[in-house]
């Protein structure tokens, strides 16, 4: 019998989470660089493993780059 591959483990999953047009002028202004480059990723590369760590990663990053624009 083969799994199916959890919902989490799909780009669209991770993609989610780079979401910008909520965010005030400010935090968008960093946040969407990341989105930009994180949907780029997801449509450029193979999907799997290491696709899921990199899109992680960048999601991360950008989660520390926001929150240091915080006032």
């Amino acid at each position: 019998m083969t799994a199916d591959k959890p919902p989490h483990a799909t780009p669209e999953h991770i993609i989610q989470f780079f979401a910008y047009e909520h965010l005030p002028p400010n935090l968008r202004a960093v946040s969407q660089p990341f989105g930009e480059l994180a949907r780029t990723m997801a449509e450029t590369t193979p999907p799997g493993a290491e696709q899921s760590a990199g899109l992680r990663k960048l999601l991360e990053a950008k989660d520390c780059f926001v929150r240091a624009a915080l006032p």
